[in-house]
């Protein structure tokens, strides 16, 4: 007889019962955290391109105007606010509304955001930096991509 006998090791099974718990937490904590799309595009843009670019930070402070051709063809530039297309007369109401949604805190950091299509010509931006100002949006900035090399 032998003096060493050979155990048969078993392997334990994996438990899997918490599994469908975690999955589902997962899935929660990515649907909490990430930010759908807000806005409905109405212009197409193509952004300029910039080598000195900064990243804004505190997305909650920042409103954004699209300036570009509409989606539906016509050639005339056309304004974007929300989901909407605008006129210069709107830019008041706009800001007036992007104000109300903001905290008391993020209303004094509020930043406008233009985001124009690289073919938009400069004095229609300039109306609409004008009527910004003049509805006391004063911090604006422009929209732009890193230059590809």
């Amino acid at each position: 007889m032998s003096l060493f006998r050979r155990h048969r090791r078993h392997v334990p099974t994996l438990n899997t019962a918490a599994l469908p718990d975690l999955i589902f937490t997962v899935l929660f904590f990515f649907m909490i955290v990430t930010q759908m799309r807000q806005v409905d595009m109405k212009v197409e843009v193509e952004t300029p391109q910039g080598v000195q670019l900064d990243k804004l930070t505190h997305r909650s402070t920042i409103s954004h105007v699209y300036i570009g051709r509409p989606t539906d063809g016509s050639e005339a530039a056309a304004l974007q606010l929300n989901d909407k297309i605008a006129t210069l007369k709107d830019i008041g109401r706009f800001v007036r509304e992007e104000r109300r949604r903001m905290s008391p805190a993020d209303r004094e950091r509020m930043i406008v955001s233009i985001k124009a299509d690289r073919g938009v010509k400069m004095g229609i931006i300039t109306d609409v930096k004008k009527e910004l100002r003049r509805h006391g949006a004063l911090k604006i900035n422009y929209s732009g991509e890193e230059e590809r090399p």
